[in-house]
């Protein structure tokens, strides 16, 4: 199964979950003091929001799918499109360890394809102090595979 992910940038996350949980109709699944999540089934979305993007608004776009072979399948499909992926392999971001793919599409939006393992304490591989942000490539120039994280 696959399910469409949007990370959202907000500048505040005590003032966003009440928007999006009753734009849902159910409270987040999981919770933290900079991260929130939503597992909808109608719309099958993995809608997350955060204050840990580079900026407000959409951060990145993707799939996420049960299985690796599936994860294997789209990446097989972005090489078909002539798109350079980034394929990140397994990492720990948004409080989950998962295996990942990232690429860019020609308007320059970041698509990640992933599929998470496990939850993890941490938002990032990284210190918990540490105020980074997910490995999203660089906006600016899509020949550079991803930005500097952490």
């Amino acid at each position: 199964m696959k399910r469409f992910h949007i990370h959202i940038g907000v500048k505040n996350i005590e003032e966003s979950i009440p928007f999006y949980s009753t734009l849902f109709g159910q409270k987040p699944t999981k919770v933290k003091e900079d991260y929130a999540k939503w597992m909808l089934d109608d719309p099958k979305i993995n809608f997350a929001i955060s204050t840990r993007t580079m900026k407000t608004g959409i951060d990145h776009l993707g799939l996420q799918v049960d299985e690796e072979s599936s994860l294997t399948e789209i990446k097989e499909k972005l090489k078909k499109a002539d798109l350079q992926i980034y394929d990140e392999g397994t990492t720990t971001c948004c409080y989950a360890h998962s295996s990942k793919a990232w690429v860019k599409d020609p308007t320059g939006i970041a698509w990640e394809a992933y599929h998470s393992m496990s939850d993890a304490e941490t938002f990032h591989s990284q210190s918990p102090k540490t105020k980074s942000h997910c490995c999203v490539p660089n906006q600016n120039d899509r020949s550079q595979q991803k930005e500097k994280c952490c």
